[in-house]
């Protein structure tokens, strides 16, 4: 079986409680994350957050669906395994490291076990077109909590401001 993993870090000027509550709004994450392009709850645990989704992921190479179950350790970060779906196997994680002046260490970690037919389709796209799905499934999602993090603070504070002054 063929896998395909790669962790990632970003420092983001954003508290953890921040970053965790954008990460764990699972279903809105198709706005931000980058490679998924759906996702829709079919469980929910005792505080109303997503534990089973059915996800779509757009790897460059094939969509690929799965449904995904989640676990969360607020603020401190999430994690996800396949519970069925076109992958072997899939698990992932974000973990929140607080940081001095208010930051937070973001860490996005995903393995992929492909199923044969992806694994199939993987050995024609070695090299450059690898290091891109590579890059758009662990670095993106990253990107995309930064953006959004930093973002909304910078709107947030903007609108503070005018509302003092």
């Amino acid at each position: 079986m063929s896998h395909l993993s790669g962790t990632a870090s970003l420092e983001i000027a954003a508290a953890p409680e921040r970053c965790f509550a954008i990460a764990a709004d699972i279903e809105r994450a198709p706005e931000w994350q980058g490679a998924m392009r759906s996702a829709v709850a079919l469980e929910y645990d005792e505080a109303g957050r997503p534990l089973l989704v059915e996800t779509e992921i757009d790897a460059l190479v094939a969509r690929v669906s799965l449904v995904l179950r989640f676990s969360y350790d607020e603020p401190h970060g999430l994690t996800w395994t396949r519970e069925r779906g076109d992958l072997a196997g899939l698990e992932g994680s974000w973990r929140f490291e607080p940081m001095p002046g208010g930051a937070t260490l973001a860490t996005y970690a995903l393995e992929i076990r492909l199923s044969r037919t992806l694994a199939l389709l993987r050995k024609g796209v070695r090299g450059p077109v690898e290091s891109r799905v590579r890059a758009l499934l662990t670095e993106r999602p990253l990107e995309g909590l930064r953006g959004r993090a930093e973002g909304d603070a910078v709107i947030a504070d903007a609108r503070a401001l005018r509302s003092s002054g």
